[in-house]
């Protein structure tokens, strides 16, 4: 949109073009969604991750509308968020990839990203917080550093999954995903059979009735 002139309003004497943050508030959390699902931490944690994502996202475009000092505020606040999400991603989802045995691929897609995700502060810097770059120029820049973000990395994410185990994935809506002491899912299958012997026999059979349920 930025290439067609789409997508933008003046502050100022200024162009900012508001479909980029509309685009980063779609990639951002898609990256950090895509890192968690494949790490194995919490659905809190991949939560958080968006979150912050999010706020990231939205202080920068909260400073490219602001024209007093303030702006700097704002990108300080976004920046720091940002510094979380590439903590999380790094470390502590590292650490849960590693018990999936695909801490090799993560490491790759998530040093990708934030390798990506350490320039966009130095971007908004250069063209909608000091206006070093002319328009043109942020739109090239930017531009590149899209490309790497979403396109290129979401293809090598395709290509890289066709060796992992979604078993050991365990994509599972639960507070927790992973249990570091089951690391064969022997724990998991005895919770089963453990649940199916306290069963009334009606369950086991498949023929529960609701009066039983009631009971």
């Amino acid at each position: 949109m930025e290439a067609s002139d789409l997508g933008w309003s003046a502050v100022g004497s200024r162009q900012v073009f508001f479909a980029r943050y509309v685009n980063w508030a779609i990639a951002f959390p898609s990256a950090a969604l895509s890192l968690g699902m494949l790490s194995g931490v919490s659905w809190v944690t991949i939560i958080t991750n968006i979150i912050c994502s999010w706020v990231w996202v939205l202080t920068y475009i909260a400073a490219s509308y602001t024209t007093t000092s303030y702006k700097w505020g704002f990108f300080a606040f976004g920046s720091f968020t940002w510094l979380i999400l590439a903590l999380s991603t790094l470390n502590e989802s590292r650490e849960a990839a590693q018990r999936l045995n695909i801490s090799r691929d993560y490491m790759i897609l998530s040093v990708w990203v934030n390798c990506v995700w350490l320039l966009y502060p130095v971007a908004f810097a250069l063209t909608d917080g000091t206006h070093i770059l002319d328009v043109t120029g942020g739109l090239i820049f930017v531009g590149i550093l899209d490309i790497f973000m979403m396109p290129l990395w979401a293809v090598s994410f395709i290509f890289m999954s066709r060796n992992w185990d979604y078993k050991e994935l365990q994509l599972n809506f639960s507070e927790h995903r992973f249990d570091p002491t089951d690391r064969d899912g022997s724990l998991k299958r005895e919770r089963l059979r453990q649940l199916r012997v306290n069963l009334p026999l009606p369950f086991k059979n498949g023929v529960g009735r609701a009066a039983d349920l009631k009971d």
